[in-house]
């Protein structure tokens, strides 16, 4: 029985933590933190990337208009990522590396490079998995970035303010996600 509830429990321990984060300091989003973490690998590579900028709003600006949009505030985040987000994003994987050394069974060696239902649909190879995981997870990114917001910031903390944007975009995640799912797995698994 106590399996069949994880789900509740994990929904319940979820919604707590987007409560406390937005009672606490802002709702949750962490998809801009991989523009910062990109920001701070080009700024490595060319230090002129951002720069100090007295007129600016944030007091930092960027030859990147992305980054120097809203008076440099992306600016500033990459000149000192440590920020409420950034180790917000730290405390994720930490987190999760915690979960997987302190969590029940160990799953099966097969189980750790992919799920039955992929390996009974496409096999139990690697490289495939990986790479469509990969994909997968860049075309998130990148429609999170293209919409300004990822599912964390519209979907989850959108739909907590009961904003209209959110519930819109957990419509379309839905119509999107589901489909899919079918295609990839078929009726009987999906």
């Amino acid at each position: 029985m106590t399996g069949q509830l994880d789900w509740l429990r994990g929904g319940i321990a979820l919604a707590l933590a987007f409560l406390v984060a937005v009672w606490l300091a802002k709702p949750i989003g962490v998809s801009t933190q991989f523009v910062i973490a990109d920001g701070m690998l080009w700024d490595l590579i060319n230090p002129e990337v951002v720069v100090q900028d007295t007129e600016s709003k944030s007091g930092y600006s960027s030859s990147n208009a992305y980054l120097a949009k809203s008076g440099g505030k992306y600016a500033a985040h990459v000149a000192r990522p440590i920020n409420y987000s950034f180790v917000f994003v730290l405390a994720m994987i930490l987190g999760a590396f915690l979960s997987r050394i302190t969590r029940g069974p160990k799953p099966e060696a097969a189980d750790k490079i992919a799920p039955a239902a992929w390996r009974q649909r496409f096999g139990s190879g690697p490289t495939k998995r990986y790479a469509v995981a990969f994909l997968g997870g860049f075309l998130v990114l990148y429609g999170a970035r293209l919409a300004g917001g990822c599912t964390s910031g519209h979907m989850m903390s959108g739909m907590m303010q009961t904003s209209l944007s959110g519930y819109l975009f957990a419509v379309g995640a839905f119509a999107a996600g589901i489909p899919a799912a079918i295609l990839l797995y078929g009726r009987d698994r999906a």
